[in-house]
């Protein structure tokens, strides 16, 4: 009998979890999208921010009166300035060619440069450069007001609420629906990691051009205004779109698909493997209170055991478990894919914000620049060039970011649900009741 009533709480709450309604779901999504979006974004400016600005030598000179630094430029480096570039004073004024490259034209070409200028110009290069994710912070807010830090937010809320619309219900129904085409084709260990990559690539198409928006707006800081950095953006994106067609929209969505596959992949298995954990933990702790034997179970038993226990859990117990779990397995995923974040930010600025700058001679020379070789022979050539430390540039500042999102927007959604479930439950005893 008890086995029997068991297997009724099972069915009941399988019936229940797949009773959740799509609407209730996309509410559960947009939730979490807010919450995250108004927390996170000061970090997403500052990894950006680290990760598109130039990778440029220094060597150390010193002269009698003062020690300083001053970049080790070449030739080469001089080719694509902008043909107005050039002062005729002190070099306070800093030129940020493409918004990354400091430049300094200290005085005309045939005098000596004085020290005095050249110190000037190194500690005006280095009060914009980011050295770390609280430096950024730090300088963003105290040079450009702390208003910077929650730019990009509009286009940010406006990806964020119908790409974890589809990428969270469309997780759902390919990892749990039985018309699912992964339902009894793929292994049931390996089925979180296949849905969330295949929700992923469909919420990332969506989104794609929003999501040029948004980094070339946050990468922006050129102008002085919110108002500024929105038309300077939208002018560019126009100015794109009219001489390279509505397709290059998406051209970055090869970049995005790089590193938000594998994350997701990534996640979404950690994710399950660690609320199973916790579940399990949960059972046995419940077992030794009751006094009983805990049993695992194997297969199906073992997946409605988890079912039924997550089905009968409180709310707070849904939040914590749901909490942790996503905390974990975004952190370690964003660790893993920040190679790919890194290139994907780099080349996505260099190729949208570095159009405008690229001359005719250089087009005409068809010189290839490192941000337009494809992703595997650009991270090589990060790695050449900074070794490691450049591959994972931004690491601390993407997972500082991605694990409280991750944490916040599942345990938003999986609250959501529970909540949306304890709604329907209530209709249906008053249904039955009636």
């Amino acid at each position: 009998m008890a086995a029997a009533a068991a297997d009724t709480h099972t069915d009941k709450a399988e019936d229940v979890r797949t009773d959740i309604s799509l609407a209730q779901k996309m509410l559960s999504a947009v939730t979490g999208s807010l919450l995250t979006s108004l927390l996170v974004t000061p970090l997403d400016v500052v990894r950006v921010r680290l990760q598109s600005q130039a990778h440029t030598p220094f060597t150390a000179t010193t002269t009698t009166t003062t020690t300083s630094r001053t970049p080790a430029l070449s030739l080469a480096q001089f080719r694509h300035l902008p043909p107005n570039l050039g002062i005729s004073a002190c070099c306070r004024e800093v030129f940020w060619v493409n918004n990354n490259a400091p430049y300094c034209v200290a005085g005309p070409t045939i005098a000596p440069i004085n020290p005095a200028d050249a110190a000037c110009a190194v500690e005006e290069i280095e009060r914009k450069t980011i050295n770390s994710t609280w430096d950024g912070l730090r300088k963003i807010a105290q040079n450009e007001g702390p208003r910077t830090l929650w730019r990009g937010l509009s286009p940010t809320l406006v990806m964020a609420v119908p790409a974890n619309v589809i990428y969270f219900a469309g997780y759902d129904w390919l990892r749990t629906a039985p018309k699912s085409p992964f339902k009894n084709t793929v292994a049931d260990a390996y089925v979180p990691l296949v849905a969330g990559a295949s929700a992923r690539i469909l919420a990332a198409a969506a989104v794609s051009p929003i999501e040029i928006f948004r980094t070339r707006m946050q990468a922006a800081n050129h102008t002085a205004t919110a108002a500024g950095h929105f038309r300077e953006t939208y002018d560019g994106l126009k100015d794109m779109v009219a001489t390279q067609g509505v397709r290059s929209l998406w051209r970055g969505l090869t970049l995005t698909l790089w590193r938000d596959v594998p994350f997701s992949a990534i996640y979404w298995w950690g994710y399950e493997y660690s609320r199973n954990v916790l579940t399990d933990v949960r059972g046995r702790a419940e077992a030794r209170s009751d006094g009983v034997e805990f049993r695992m179970g194997r297969g199906e038993e073992r997946l409605r055991r988890r079912s039924n226990s997550r089905s009968h859990q409180n709310h707070t117990a849904t939040l914590v478990d749901s909490f942790v779990a996503g905390a974990a397995s975004g952190a370690v995923a964003a660790l893993v894919t920040t190679p790919f974040d890194v290139g994907k930010t780099r080349q996505q600025v260099a190729r949208h914000l570095g159009d405008s700058i690229k001359d005719s001679a250089a087009a005409n020379a068809k010189i290839v620049h490192p941000e337009d070789l494809s992703m595997p022979r650009f991270l090589y050539h990060i790695f050449q060039e900074q070794g490691m430390s450049g591959l994972f540039k931004g690491w601390a500042a993407r997972c500082l970011k991605v694990a409280p999102a991750c944490a916040i927007m599942i345990s938003s959604y999986e609250l959501g649900k529970k909540l949306a479930n304890d709604i329907n439950d209530r209709r249906d005893e008053r249904l039955h009741q009636a």
